[in-house]
């Protein structure tokens, strides 16, 4: 693997304290992580706990029919698996890779033995599924009290806040899918905000053109979500439309 992945990559693994991470580093693995795999599905046993670092993961609730929409979305701010350590091994959600990258992945029972230490990482990361509550619950919100636009707008800058560059590699067929809507919404929304110049989308490449617009154009949703993971984890760095539009 390329020596310029490390596991502090991932926000939740770089607040740790020395010691605590240097007790962990021998445990976590370097896995890449594709677009479309699913790191776990509704139901399943989960045997790893993963940090992401370079990609971006969605929890999806799937319904009988097969129809799903996204829930949260979980990056280089956190990890993905809350369920090993808040009284569970399996969920009804399911986790997809939704931007490819890499991340790191931690054994179960390496987790429950650090949270039966209750060091810095039990500490980090109970913080972290607050804040991650606090997505779920907006996002249901939003989804039922919000034009498709807004709704879209908040999506992709929350996926922006998780990545290093100003473009997303997604296809319009699986923005419907996370949103929970047809793609024919999709294409009409990503159109306006072409048209008004805040991005630019071709051919699964979509191009933040002008954050400021955007997150003025968002709904209050994702300022919400923002503020509690700042509050939650003050160790995220912040990440500003004027540095976003110098990139």
């Amino acid at each position: 693997m390329p020596a310029l992945h490390t596991p502090k990559q991932n926000h939740l693994l770089a607040a740790l304290p020395a010691a605590d991470y240097a007790r962990l580093a021998p445990d976590l693995e370097l896995i890449p992580m594709p677009l479309g795999w699913a790191v776990y599905e509704s139901g399943g046993h989960m045997n790893y706990v993963y940090f992401p670092t370079t990609c971006i993961v969605s929890l999806l609730y799937v319904m009988e029919s097969g129809a799903s929409a996204e829930i949260a979305i979980t990056g280089n701010e956190g990890l993905v698996g809350i369920s090993l350590f808040m009284g569970g091994e399996s969920t009804p959600s399911r986790a997809v890779v939704q931007s490819a990258g890499h991340g790191y992945r931690l054994r179960a029972s390496v987790l429950k033995r650090e949270f039966a230490l209750g060091a810095h990482l039990q500490h980090l990361a109970l913080r972290y599924t607050q804040a991650l509550i606090t997505q779920m619950a907006q996002t249901a919100v939003c989804n039922r009290h919000h034009a498709l636009d807004q709704q879209l707008c908040r999506w992709l800058l929350l996926s922006l806040d998780r990545l290093e560059s100003n473009e997303l590699v997604m296809t319009q067929e699986l923005i419907a899918n996370m949103l929970g809507v047809r793609r024919e919404g999709v294409t009409e929304a990503a159109g306006q905000l072409q048209k008004e110049g805040l991005i630019h989308y071709s051919r699964g490449h979509i191009q933040i053109l002008d954050r400021a617009k955007l997150e003025k154009r968002v709904c209050e949703c994702y300022a919400v979500v923002k503020k509690e993971f700042d509050r939650l984890l003050p160790y995220r760095l912040p990440r500003t439309a004027t540095a976003t539009n110098r990139r």
